[in-house]
């Protein structure tokens, strides 16, 4: 078990940090020129020397650029039809088609964003080029300052390495308490503990609080991998996210409690814990913003300890929140926790 509880979650979190991503740099492209001009090819050095693209193939083919897309070789084609320069030239204005692989819709509209913001820049470049500054300078435009907080550099590691701690100190405490006290049917010594003068309170509290304590020493090791690696800011309070934590995994430790008092085997532990962690994870906030999801979605999520703990350390890590600021949070996991301990117990007599 020991190197289940220690080894493992962290290997996951160096993975995972890298893998789990948003970060769209290496759109593989076909590029389909028939004008073979001068402006065809600048438009097409254009997204060469983009970090997002990755030219993979020049043809003179549509049909051969679309069975690249079918293939899922191509992720954006973009078609250069014969004449562009020429009516470019004639007519100041001119069309390419831009054919971007939409299988997966966030994947394609970041595509399709990165694409326009090279075609506009180009765009400018040609008025600039073509009519002089004085043309260009003309054109009535709306300029904007970014401003970037918490995180400056916009490096999803900063945004993805609180979650993903969160879910393995999450994982190893769920199952590990799941399978605990089921573990202790199977063998048999669940009987002689109950015939003892021991409380069942007491029983429990053994049970959980090795697990309560593995589990917050695991997030000690991962906020120092995480630093470490990843150089994810501190700006909060880290007893704020300690004593958070401390609420949130007797949360968990209940439902771990729970799982095992309604299973009859580790088996059976495992695939309920399972069941709730999958729920959990993708309702929890990580991967997409709750905020994006439908009203009742947003009020399924919360009965979801994930998304309290995710919030909450993503406020302090990178936005420095106090505890002021997780007030709600912190009312709603210590309600969570009081009430999912309550039901464990009481099925938990209730079985034995």
């Amino acid at each position: 078990m020991l190197p289940i509880i220690f080894f493992v979650p962290f290997v996951q979190l160096i993975i995972l940090v890298h893998a789990a991503t948003f970060e769209m740099k290496n759109i593989d492209m076909y590029i389909v020129d028939n004008d073979m001009s001068t402006t065809s090819r600048q438009l097409i050095n254009k997204f060469g020397g983009s970090p997002f693209f990755k030219l993979k193939k020049t043809t003179f083919s549509v049909k051969e650029a679309e069975e690249a897309l079918l293939k899922d070789d191509a992720d954006v084609v973009l078609v250069i039809n014969s004449g562009m320069e020429k009516t470019l030239v004639r007519e100041n204005k001119a069309t390419v088609q831009l054919i971007v692989n939409a299988i997966n819709g966030t994947v394609a509209g970041i595509s399709n964003y990165y694409a326009m913001s090279i075609l506009s820049s180009y765009n400018k470049d040609i008025i600039t080029e073509w009519f002089g500054v004085g043309q260009s300078s003309q054109i009535k435009q709306i300029n904007i300052d970014y401003s970037f907080w918490y995180n400056p550099e916009l490096n999803y590691k900063t945004y993805m390495v609180p979650g993903i701690l969160v879910l393995l100190v999450t994982i190893i405490s769920l199952f590990l308490s799941g399978m605990n006290l089921v573990r202790e049917k199977e063998i048999g010594t669940i009987e002689q503990i109950n015939v003892t003068p021991i409380h069942k309170y007491q029983f429990i509290i053994g049970k959980l609080v090795p697990f309560w304590i593995i589990a917050l020493f695991e997030l000690a090791l991962g906020l120092t991998l995480g630093k470490l690696l990843f150089h994810i800011p501190i700006v909060g309070s880290i007893f704020l996210v300690f004593g958070f934590a401390a609420i949130y995994l007797l949360a968990v430790l209940g439902i771990g409690l729970f799982i095992s008092t309604i299973a009859h085997n580790q088996l059976q532990s495992m695939f309920f814990s399972f069941f709730f962690m999958l729920v959990f994870i993708l309702m929890s906030g990580l991967f997409t913003s709750v905020e994006s999801m439908p009203d009742w979605a947003q009020m399924v999520d919360r009965v979801n300890p994930i998304y309290y703990f995710i919030r909450v350390m993503r406020m302090i890590l990178l936005k420095g929140s106090t505890f002021a600021d997780i007030i709600p949070e912190f009312i709603s996991i210590s309600i969570y926790a009081i009430i999912i301990l309550s039901l464990s117990v009481w099925r938990y007599r209730k079985t034995v």
